[in-house]
């Protein structure tokens, strides 16, 4: 397989799920909104913009936070390369290329989200803001579940899952440090509301409930969606699938070699770490260095993985 075809599938499966974690980051932050009214609005909408990591860009552009520049920045500006009408016209452009090579519903199922986000507007999203985001996770689980059902089991299906399982590992760990920075500013009276639309919003409330029945606290929500092994949406879950799916790749003999161990070792570690994690990082005054090194880990896995795996030369957008 060339090397650029690689690179073009790893994207889409990270595309994709960037969009819908950022649907489910968005989500989030309007419960926040809702529950917070001692701040000021640009203070709580430059909050969302800081978790997505894309203040400077926004910056660039917007002289304010408001709820619609910043909604409509997030979501349907094609300009900005992070937006989710961006995520999913890049991943529509890789899968373009590729057509030959992937069962068509795939191409289908991506074209027809492509063509409902073109015909959407801000005032479209603040009409039911809820109703909008929902509407995102569930073409992006369409267009998932017909990748699951149609795709080989072949290199094609190891490169779009390393991508979906490495962004969804950094996403989770990024809906996790706004959800400690909140829970840190509030009283405790006020954190079960914010714990339950955290894990509404990750699909994981009647799974954290039947581990921890009525036991909902921040040190609780942070060990569920870091370590917990069996939950999909955990950061330990997602570095376990990432690694399997690389020992996946190493079945191609064109992937063997000093590079595919290179990452392989790294993925290790960080499952490792997690694994054996030490609880007292996951306390609610602790934990912001554990969240930091993972998302730095997530960053340098993915600089590896293109290093080793693919051409120089950038194919993203």
């Amino acid at each position: 397989m060339l090397n650029r075809n690689a690179e073009a599938l790893f994207w889409i499966g990270r595309y994709f799920e960037r969009a819908e974690n950022h649907a489910r980051l968005i989500d989030v932050h309007y419960h926040i909104q809702q529950t917070e009214t001692h701040d000021a609005a640009s203070s709580r909408w430059s909050r969302l913009v800081d978790a997505i990591g894309s203040r400077d860009e926004y910056t660039a552009r917007h002289d304010d936070f408001s709820e619609e520049d910043v909604l409509s920045f997030l979501t349907l500006d094609l300009e900005h390369p992070n937006s989710i009408y961006a995520c999913i016209y890049q991943a529509r452009s890789n899968l373009r290329m590729l057509r030959q090579q992937l069962p068509s519903e795939m191409w289908d199922a991506a074209s027809g989200f492509q063509l409902w986000l073109d015909e959407q507007t801000p005032a479209n999203i603040l009409e039911d803001p809820h109703d909008f985001y929902q509407r995102l996770k569930e073409q992006t689980a369409t267009f998932l579940g017909i990748e699951q059902s149609t795709l080989w089991r072949e290199k094609e299906w190891h490169l779009i899952e390393s991508g979906r399982f490495l962004e969804r590992a950094e996403n989770t760990v990024r809906i996790l440090k706004s959800t400690a920075v909140y829970c840190r500013g509030s009283d405790s009276s006020r954190w079960y509301p914010m714990l339950q639309a955290v894990l509404n919003s990750l699909s994981a409330y009647q799974a954290f409930r039947r581990r921890f029945a009525d036991d909902m606290s921040p040190a609780r929500l942070l060990e569920f969606l870091i370590a917990d092994p069996t939950f999909p949406r955990s950061a330990l879950f997602a570095f376990r699938e990432l690694e399997e799916h690389l020992h996946g790749l190493a079945e191609d003999s064109a992937q063997r070699g000093q590079g595919h161990r290179i990452v392989l070792r790294q993925t290790g570690k960080i499952k490792s770490h997690l694994e054996y994690l030490d609880y007292e990082e996951l306390d609610l005054n602790r934990v912001d260095p554990l969240l930091d090194r993972l998302i730095e880990w997530c960053d340098e896995l993915g600089g590896a993985m293109r290093e080793r795996y693919f051409r120089s030369e950038e194919i993203r957008v």
